[in-house]
């Protein structure tokens, strides 16, 4: 499948890595140009383009960027198909994105998405950690293979998705429609908890949309008094603890 990536930090860039090794053609960008990502590129194994090249020609786009910038694309996909589907993989902070009035409302962070680029987005690769991305993936059947919600209103677009996941080693599970993903938004028990499958689909039933934004502004407060001594298994352990 020909893939375009737009956003080259630690998620976008697993991404590229992960996707080509797997087969996939990938094109990677960012928004300081391909220049700035060019040996990146070239060690992940995909390509270093521009924004609008990464658009063109693809049958599947990545978007790994800040949730705050959304609205910078909203010009980009005026020419893309229809059919050519769209991951949000993206996450709302407000200290780093500012307050955001629609999403702390209630409306889920991906249909702000879509509504900002005038994509339906498929919502995936949200709910994992850099590193849980980059080295905890299993081939397929492993015992306690991490799993990853995928939601989506299209049912072809989500299949995608789905296979593009496990292709990065880890369990797809679908979780509903796009309306539904505020289940897997940070505050909630889905969210950078890895889980097993069966795990994944009782966190996904517990979730509170009341208690998600306290736990997510309290579980980054945890993080950053921490000052980057807490271990990744730490993280993951107060996580666990705090959205249960």
């Amino acid at each position: 499948m020909k893939i375009g990536i737009i956003g080259a930090g630690n998620i976008g860039a697993t991404l590229s890595r992960k996707l080509a090794a797997s087969g996939h053609e990938v094109k990677l960008a960012n928004s300081k140009g391909p220049d700035s990502i060019r040996d990146l590129a070239r060690t992940v194994g995909a390509t270093a383009v521009t924004k609008e090249e990464a658009v063109q020609g693809v049958e599947a786009i990545v978007l790994s960027i800040p949730f705050a910038k959304y609205p910078d694309l909203a010009k980009l996909f005026n020419e893309v198909p229809t059919d050519v589907v769209v991951i949000d993989t993206s996450n709302y902070y407000p200290f780093r994105d500012g307050a955001i009035a629609e999403v702390d409302e209630g409306k889920p962070e991906s249909a702000w998405v879509s509504e900002q680029i005038g994509r339906p987005v498929v919502k995936a690769w949200n709910a994992v950690l850099a590193v849980t991305l980059a080295e905890r993936g299993r081939p397929n059947g492993a015992p306690g293979r991490i799993a990853i919600p995928v939601a989506g209103d299209d049912p072809n677009a989500k299949a995608t998705a789905i296979k593009l996941v496990e292709a990065t080693g880890f369990d797809a599970l679908d979780s509903g429609r796009v309306g539904d993903s505020w289940r897997q938004q940070p505050g909630t028990p889905a969210y950078c908890t890895e889980l097993t499958m069966n795990e994944l689909k009782s966190a996904l039933r517990s979730a509170d949309r009341s208690r998600a934004p306290g736990n997510r502004d309290a579980l980054l407060n945890e993080a950053m008094a921490a000052g980057g001594k807490r271990t990744h298994d730490e993280g993951v352990a107060r996580n666990r603890a705090v959205t249960a």
